[in-house]
Formats: structure tokens, sequence, C-alpha cells
């Protein structure tokens, strides 16, 4: 089963820290919906089933996934469309997840009305604090009256809600980091995605502290707010499923469990990657380029073939940071015996020291190694398999 993501490159202004593709300009808004259903008409044919395919094998779409951007800056109308592009081209399955992500000022209950009267049944909304003081480093859209009722309305309507927290943040102290999780627990969220906040080159945030304006993240408060955001959410029955996501059973996000998985999916918009299992592709981070190709029926995209190598060490990095973890077995049949040997020997060292374990011949990261995953995994890394 595979996945189709959707990019909405589209924002009401900038957060200091993001560095994805977007624009605050919502004139060519229009031009662009046309084009992302074109390109949605467009690849069609690249989820084409083979006919000898058997029939558990053949491509259904299971997850539709409105990401940005801020996908909540469209209309209704928009959204629709794009989703009835998708059901119109695709084998789409009986009951998929389709996200959309949303931020707390584009919600207002006759907006999450709308919202629940289509096929999306899953909002991912991107809270980062409940503290005005966090919001206003982060030059979020919202302030913290918008995050906590945008919440208490949509769960009114939705049962499936993804809230995202950032931490790690210049100025947040333990006490308002425990405040921000207990918020989300106590409104029975079932999904939460916490990420460490990351200075990226060429941000806004990035400047201010060259400036001295903002003081760079203190790793060590990171990792420690990491280690509690942890210990609370497993307390309160959340599975640690992947690095920066917590789920209740059953409330995990198929969409990006697919890509950690390894699984085929179409990325549709400008900036979006593709991946087909052997090659990924990924389109222009230009809107205005991206428009006028679709327009002209031309696919705005490169691709590469990924090497034995490139597929190892996604591998590795990818398992490592899952709660699947890196299959051994596998291992040794795709990639041979001696990059078994190869794998296990450069692991070594963090499995004495409790970082890395092996269970059921499937090699983990610990409580203990978790936050160090991304490090570990570039150190078992292989830079010349094809050589």
């Amino acid at each position: 089963m595979s996945g189709i993501y959707i990019h909405i490159p589209f924002c009401k202004q900038a957060c200091h820290y993001c560095d994805f593709h977007f624009s605050t300009s919502l004139k060519k808004k229009d031009e662009m919906v046309l084009a992302l259903a074109k390109e949605i008409r467009l690849r069609k044919s690249e989820f084409e089933n083979d006919p000898s395919e058997s029939e558990q094998a053949k491509q259904t779409v299971g997850t539709i996934y409105f990401g940005g951007g801020t996908p909540s800056i469209l209309a209704v109308s928009d959204l629709q469309l794009l989703i009835d592009e998708v059901y119109n081209n695709y084998n789409v399955s009986e009951n998929p997840e389709i996200t959309m992500e949303a931020n707390p000022d584009d919600l207002s209950e006759v907006r999450i009305i709308e919202l629940s009267q289509t096929k999306i049944n899953r909002l991912s909304i991107g809270i980062q604090s409940f503290f005005e003081e966090d919001l206003k480093l982060m030059n979020r859209a919202h302030n913290s009256a918008e995050a906590k009722k945008s919440l208490e309305i949509a769960t009114k309507y939705f049962d499936n809600i993804s809230v995202d927290l950032i931490y790690g943040t210049p100025g947040m102290n333990n006490e308002r980091w425990l405040q921000n999780i207990q918020t989300v627990l106590d409104l029975n969220i079932p999904h939460i995605s916490s990420y460490a906040l990351t200075v990226e080159p060429k941000t806004a945030l990035q400047k201010f502290i060259q400036q001295g304006v903002v003081p760079q993240p203190d790793d060590a408060v990171t990792h420690e707010q990491f280690l509690m955001l942890v210990d609370t959410l497993e307390t309160n029955g959340f599975v640690h499923y992947e690095l920066s996501n917590f789920g209740k059973p059953d409330y995990f996000s198929k969409n990006n469990s697919a890509y950690w998985l390894g699984k085929k999916y179409l990325g549709i918009g400008p900036s979006a990657h593709s991946y087909d299992g052997k090659n990924r592709s990924w389109n222009i981070a230009n809107n205005s380029i991206y428009i006028k190709s679709l327009a002209e029926n031309k696919l705005p995209n490169e691709t590469e073939t990924l090497t034995e190598t490139d597929r190892y060490n996604e591998y590795i990095m990818t398992g490592l940071r899952t709660v699947w973890g890196v299959s051994l077995d596998r291992i040794a049949t795709e990639f041979g015996e001696n990059m078994l040997q190869y794998l296990l020997q450069n692991a070594k060292r963090y499995l004495d020291d409790e970082k890395l374990i092996v269970e059921n011949n499937i090699l983990r990261t610990t409580k203990k190694g978790k936050f160090f995953c991304d490090g570990i995994a570039s150190d078992l890394f292989w830079l010349n398999l094809e050589e």
C-alpha cells in the first residue's frame, strides 16, 4: 500500500526556524491548486498495476497527506478538489488515512466542521508551544489562546489528531516544557510529534543567534527535555515508535510509518519528493517554474537511482529511528553476509555501551541511545559499497 503526499507551498508568515519550501504570497494560490491537480493526473501511470502482479501486490493508495507550508490556508473546496483528483485517478483503499497539517489560527469552529464533512480524517496541528514567549521567538502566526481553543474544538469533531511540539527552545525551562506536554495530555490527544529546535542554515533563527539576539540552544537542556518527553508520554500510554513521534496504540501515523518502512509514495507539488523502491525523485522548489511547467504538461523534477550503498544507509538511518529497528536477516539477504559482519563490528561499541541492543535478530536503539540515533547511524554507514 502506498501514499500520496501533497505539498501546499504557502504560509501566512515565515517561522524563524523553518527551512521548508513555501511562499508568503498567495497571488498564485489558485494557479497552484490547478497545477497540483494536473500533476496528480499526469502521474497516475506511475501507480498503474502490472497485470502479472498478484492481488496482494497491486498498488493501492492507503494514505493522502497534505503537508507544507500550511495546507489549512487553502479553502475547503480546494482541498476537496485535490482529494477528488486522487480518487478519480488512483485506486484508493476503502479506509485511507487522509491527513491535513493545520495551524491553530486557521481552525475556527466553522472551519473545523467543514473539514469534518470532507474525507479528511486526521488533523496534524502545529501548536509548537502554549506559551507566548516561545511563539513570538518562533514567529508563529497564532497565539497561546488560539492554540488551546483550536484543540478544544478539534477534539469534538476529529478523533485522530496529532500535535506538534518543539523542545530545546532558548529560554524554555523544564517546568514550562512539562506544562506544554501536560496540556496536550489533558485534551486526550492520541498522537504527538515533537522535535528539538534545530538551527537550520539561512534561517532567521540562525541570523539572530549569530547577531547575539537569541542564545544558541543548549544541547544538555535539549537532551534533558527529550528524556522528560519520553518518560512522561510512555507513562501515559504512548508508544515511542519513532525518534520524534509518539502515538497511542492504533494512532501511529500510517503516512509517516510508510516512509520509515521503505514503502512507495508520490510527492506532489513544488519541492516534494517521491520514492518507487529503487529511484528517488524531487520536484523543483520554485512555485512559478512549477506552475509554468505543469501548464505545459511537463513534470519539473529530477530523478536519481539509489545505489546499494544508498539503500543500505537509508535503511540503517530509518530503522534505528523506529521501534521496528534494523532486521539483521534483511541485511544479510539484501546486502550479503560481509555487510552484516561490517554492521555488527561497527555496532559493537554501542552495544557494549548499551545504546544499541539486538533482540530477535533485530538491531534497535535503547532508551539510552534513542536521542543519539542519527549520530549512531552515521557511524554505521558504508560509503563505498559499490567499489
